[in-house]
């Protein structure tokens, strides 16, 4: 009898203890989960001069007719400035002086600072910036990055209205504007200069209207020390990405409808006649005026920025440029534009070479929906275009790699049928680790006499650049990387930049539309000599030129450069190796003409070899010290100056606070939301750590209970 209430005992002191177990472990999961909610809801703080106060979200924020804005990236954002842009486009020669607008308006009934993350085009050179108060008008002032942020600091709580321009990348701005009223609007005007894009006798102007969600990874950090704004994105520091806040903004639930409305204008000054002129991605109206000047704008009036824009047109047959000069006096001295067109594939006979083709995908979450079908359909065609000599694979990437085959294999049919099942069950989904597969992809040797060439599909949607591209210079070898970027709004820096350091090419698909136009000039250029070592010199006068490396250039695409120089140019003697062979090329410099803004260009271009140097392990500090001294010379926004703009009488009275709010962007068109910041690993946030705990304190309940159970069978069995 004693024995049975010993066992009866037992099984209640383990149903009490399994139940207790639980019940703990569950409450500690709950709570890890509530602390995430918590944490990655946007904060929106009161500020006074010393004091910053956390606002909670009643009820009578929505009833007195607050703007009361869903993210999908986190949250809620109230009285979010109302954002508009007008894009204004004046395009001559091989450059375009652009002109952007951004007005704020504050719909709320206090004193706010607005924040706004936004991109440009990688190789803009933004050199002034304007804050317009009604009729007021404020110029900007180039500064050392840290000082201009202090001299914004320093009005924002004097009650001054200002502004401030930094880059965060040389594709993503931040404006800030403090001190607007309530229900007041205020206007930032930015200028820039830009080269226009040829190739395959075809010009091109990008213009991106929205910054795409990038995977940040790495461990989180925390909000980083420094000082300023901008650092309340929806992802934290890492120890990879240091300044992931400053990169992620906030972005709209889709559900809530679209934001931040845009207009574009574009005045084309072609200076030859057109065979077609279009835009790629948004409808437009065309008016050609006496002066042979197109005039061109949006056919909806306004847009939401959600997707870049882009507009190409191509020269009448026999009219498209062989080589063009444009000239500029700046301050006593001589600045040049160059375009020369590198010989055709008629010019001289070359055997084609036996080619190994790592083909690498990326498959993340960003990529769901358009883009992997986009993505898909340029693989299939590539597969479709090898021949019987090439080897090839396909490596897909997610937060996870993977690689059809052991090592490249032949292109037979077996092989290829197998690949195109692959490819058609591909799914997007997960995070975006692309350094492992860049390294896997660059690991690998070709055989004897064999051309290797990497081709990479992406939307470039990260925020470590910079360590991918060191990897590319280190791993790089005797390969060739060529990037396409797909999407709606494809990271053009990494596209480029990647392109420029694998010695390869980049094209762009933003529609499946477009696969197979813009992949067969894709494939001309990977199944065609290639000029490298290529070196141009000028009699008869000292010049720098920048980039100092031009790098290989495929059929289809000229040599563009920005020139610094004593004298006047004639000619330029152009030379390198074309099929393996030496290859030069003497070309009179005639035409062309003057041309304004070519310093900048100039500069813009040298700055981007010296940020490149940090890649090829020259120290931070030299870089910083030489970027410093073009851009501050030139007037340029770069990483380490910013345009800083203040106005003279206070505005706020000292007794009354200030709220920063950051304006929230539009998902880029064709992503999921779901897929983007649904699910893990999508971001680095700390919110895979607290489910992780929360699992593994559930577990050790769990563990606690068998230990109990087990040692307490273990007293009645003795």
């Amino acid at each position: 009898m004693s024995q049975a209430r010993s066992v009866d005992t037992l099984m209640k002191d383990m149903l009490i203890t399994l139940v207790a177990s639980i019940s703990v472990g569950l409450l500690v999961a709950l709570f890890s989960a509530f602390v995430m909610l918590v944490i990655s809801l946007p904060v929106q703080a009161g500020v006074s001069e010393q004091l910053s106060v956390t606002q909670p979200i009643a009820i009578d924020e929505v009833q007195r007719g607050s703007l009361l804005l869903k993210l999908a990236s986190g949250g809620v954002s109230i009285d979010a400035p109302q954002l508009s842009t007008d894009v204004v486009m004046n395009i001559s020669g091989m450059s375009a002086r652009v002109k952007v607008k951004q007005r704020f308006r504050n719909p709320g009934s206090g004193w706010v600072e607005g924040v706004y993350v936004f991109p440009l085009p990688e190789n803009a050179a933004v050199d002034r910036m304007r804050l317009r108060i009604g009729e007021r008008l404020i110029e900007g002032e180039i500064q050392e990055r840290m000082k201009a942020e202090k001299t914004y600091r320093q009005a924002k709580l004097a009650g001054k209205k200002a502004s401030l321009l930094s880059q965060e990348r040389p594709n993503i701005f931040t404006t800030a504007v403090a001190n607007i009223a309530a229900w007041e609007e205020v206007t930032v005007e930015i200028e820039y200069q830009q080269t226009l894009r040829y190739d395959q006798g075809r010009f091109s102007i990008r213009y991106p209207l929205v910054v795409a969600p990038r995977y940040i990874p790495g461990i989180p950090v925390g909000k980083s020390a420094v000082e300023g704004f901008s650092d309340s994105g929806w992802a934290d520091n890492t120890d990879q990405v240091t300044d992931a806040s400053r990169i992620t903004p906030s972005v709209a639930d889709p559900a809530e409808g679209k934001i931040n409305p845009l207009t574009i204008q574009v005045n084309l000054a072609a200076g030859l006649p057109l065979a077609r002129l279009e835009s790629t991605y948004h409808s437009i109206e065309t008016v050609r005026d006496s002066g042979e000047i197109h005039r061109i704008k949006l056919k909806e009036g306004t847009v939401p920025a959600d997707r870049d824009f882009e507009l190409t047109w191509v020269p009448q047959s026999g009219r498209a440029p062989s080589a063009a000069l444009f000239t500029e006096e700046w301050r006593q001295q001589q600045y040049a534009l160059l375009m020369l067109m590198p010989p055709l594939k008629s010019d001289l006979s070359a055997v084609r070479p036996d080619r190994e083709v790592i083909f690498v995908i990326d498959t993340s979450g960003s990529m769901h929906g358009d883009s992997i079908a986009q993505a898909k359909g340029a693989l299939k065609l590539a597969l479709q275009r090898l021949t019987v000599t090439d080897r090839f694979n396909i490596i897909s990437f997610n937060h996870q790699t993977h690689a059809l085959f052991g090592q490249a294999v032949a292109a037979k049919d077996g092989n290829l049928h197998h690949a195109i099942r692959y490819v058609d069950g591909l799914e997007a989904d997960g995070g975006t680790e692309m350094l492992p597969a860049l390294e896997q992809a660059l690991a690998g040797k070709p055989s004897e006499n064999a051309l290797r060439q990497v081709v990479f599909l992406t939307d470039g949607s990260v925020g470590n650049e910079e360590a991918l591209f060191s990897v590319i210079q280190r791993r790089l070898g005797e390969s060739r990387l060529f990037t396409i970027g797909i999407g709606s709004a494809p990271n053009s820096h990494f596209m480029i930049r990647a392109a420029e350091f694998g010695r390869g090419a980049f094209t762009y698909i933003g529609k499946v539309g477009e696969v197979k136009e813009k992949m067969s000039a894709l494939f001309a250029k990977l199944e065609s000599p290639v000029l490298t070592d290529i070196n141009l010199s000028w009699s008869d006068t000292s010049i720098e030129i920048w980039p100092q490396r031009i790098p290989d250039l495929y059929l289809g695409e000229p040599v563009v450069v920005a020139v610094r120089l004593d004298g006047e140019v004639k000619s330029v003697e152009v030379s390198g190796r074309f099929g393996g062979k030496p290859w030069h090329q003497r070309i009179a410099m005639d035409g062309g003409g003057k041309s304004g803004g070519i310093h900048l260009l100039w500069a813009r271009s040298k700055i981007a070899d010296l940020m490149a140097q940090r890649s090829r392990g020259r120290e931070e500090s030299e870089v910083r010290d030489a970027v410093l001294d073009v851009a501050l010379e030139h007037q340029l926004v770069s990483r380490y100056t910013s345009l800083v703009a203040v106005e003279r009488r206070p505005v706020r009275p000292q007794s009354e606070g200030w709220s920063e709010k950051e304006v929230p962007t539009n998902l880029p068109q064709g992503l999921s939301a779901g897929k983007v910041f649904g699910q893990l690993p999508q971001t680095a946030t700390p919110a895979a750590l607290k489910q992780l705990l929360g699992l593994l304190l559930l577990l050790m309940a769990g563990g606690i209970w068998w230990l109990t159970v087990t040692a307490k069978h273990r007293r009645l069995v003795a």
